[in-house]
């Protein structure tokens, strides 16, 4: 008998789609992927090597489950550094991705019944974790014409006693806009916990991110290295967390994962420290796809109403063509042979929006866009 916990989980439809185009594949079609969020980029060399010597170095066992102190104090200055607030290295938790640590996070936050709030669109994963630990989320519809922010007052309107938090991310998934400082601001001023992905920092290019610790402390950051590293592989993610809350996260850090990985950690430093320029550089070629995927599909007749400023997405109304985003999005994969991702995977509020990935080659999104062109054209 399957486990009751497991009957809310939902599939994670992104996956969905990429599976069916790996079949198709497999038959010889060739299939233009913009709907997977993975850098197309190789790691920074520092990171390679700074994990080759740490092997060669017999860095290879375990090591405190918070994290090697190197790292934790590589992390607290970058965040001196970034953001121009202190956070004790004590307060961090190297984890082996942010998966891991939201999974802490919510084992260690939440009681049965207790509420998240969370926005519509989101992230698809983040209510499973909250349901996992039999928490009870609360989505907040968020608007295009606002840029996907939350509206302070929608927020505040579904605070209950039950209350444990209200989950942000900014620059988005799916979205790829920016929530501001201000309005980050008036939602810690309501009270709950602000938990804060964090994961897409360093990769926005109008604008500037801020993180949450700008303007209050009692908040959870979750970030990584994923992707303004390009390391999704190597694992290696963190979360900062107020300081009641480390030992009891550690503890399921010791039983559950025990540490990260050892010659990962030191990767993770050399990221920190040496790998600057790289996302620089990096940044400026998401940029250059950004503009011009914007571009074409505004042609195309999508109306794109507040430009995605940051990570490595563009989401689009595309109800003109069909309501029904799963079904839109794998007839383009069947008959253009296109990788999307439907809105609905990101929420109810979502439907009849597509989500783009630039994380690819410009080559590859230019023929991307002259498929989506000629199917759009073929239906009339």
């Amino acid at each position: 008998m399957i486990a009751d916990r497991l009957k809310g989980i939902t599939p994670f439809i992104v996956m969905d789609v990429l599976e069916k185009a790996r079949e198709m594949e497999r038959k010889g079609i060739n299939v233009i992927h913009l709907e997977v969020g993975e850098p197309d980029f190789d790691a920074p060399e520092c990171v390679k090597d700074a994990v080759c010597k740490a092997v060669k170095d017999g860095v290879t066992h375990y090591t405190h489950s918070l994290g090697i102190i190197e790292l934790r104090e590589a992390i607290s200055e970058f965040y001196k550094k970034r953001y121009r607030v202190n956070v004790s290295p004590d307060r961090i938790i190297v984890n082996s991705g942010t998966s891991p640590a939201m999974l802490c996070l919510f084992a260690a936050l939440l009681n049965p019944g207790d509420e998240v709030i969370i926005s519509d669109p989101h992230y698809p994963c983040y209510p499973n974790f909250i349901r996992f630990v039999e928490g009870e989320l609360v989505p907040v519809p968020v608007y295009e014409e606002d840029g996907f922010q939350y509206r302070t007052e929608d927020v505040k309107k579904r605070i209950t006693g039950k209350t444990k938090a209200v989950f942000i991310n900014s620059p988005s998934n799916p979205t790829g806009t920016l929530l501001s400082k201000e309005r980050m601001a008036e939602l810690a001023e309501l009270g709950p916990y602000i938990i804060s992905d964090e994961i897409y920092h360093g990769l926005v290019y109008e604008g500037t991110e801020h993180s949450i610790l700008e303007v209050t402390d009692n908040a959870f950051v979750l970030d990584g290295f994923s992707k303004r590293y390009a390391m999704t592989g190597f694992r290696l993610g963190y979360l900062i967390a107020p300081e009641q809350f480390i030992r009891p996260i550690q503890k399921i850090q010791q039983n559950f994962f025990i540490s990260p990985n050892s010659m990962v950690q030191m990767a993770g430093i050399a990221a920190l420290r040496d790998a600057g320029d790289y996302v620089e550089k990096i940044k400026q070629v998401y940029n250059e796809r950004r503009k011009y995927m914007i571009e074409r599909l505004r042609k195309m007749g999508f109306n794109i109403t507040v430009e995605p400023t940051g990570a490595f997405y563009i989401f689009v109304n595309a109800s003109h063509i069909n309501t029904d985003s799963y079904k839109l999005a794998f007839d383009i994969l069947e008959n253009a042979h296109l990788g999307v991702t439907p809105g609905i995977d990101f929420g109810k509020n979502a439907e009849g929006y597509l989500r783009f990935s630039y994380a690819d080659s410009i080559e590859n999104i230019a023929e991307g866009m002259d498929r989506l062109q000629r199917y759009i054209e073929s239906r009339g």
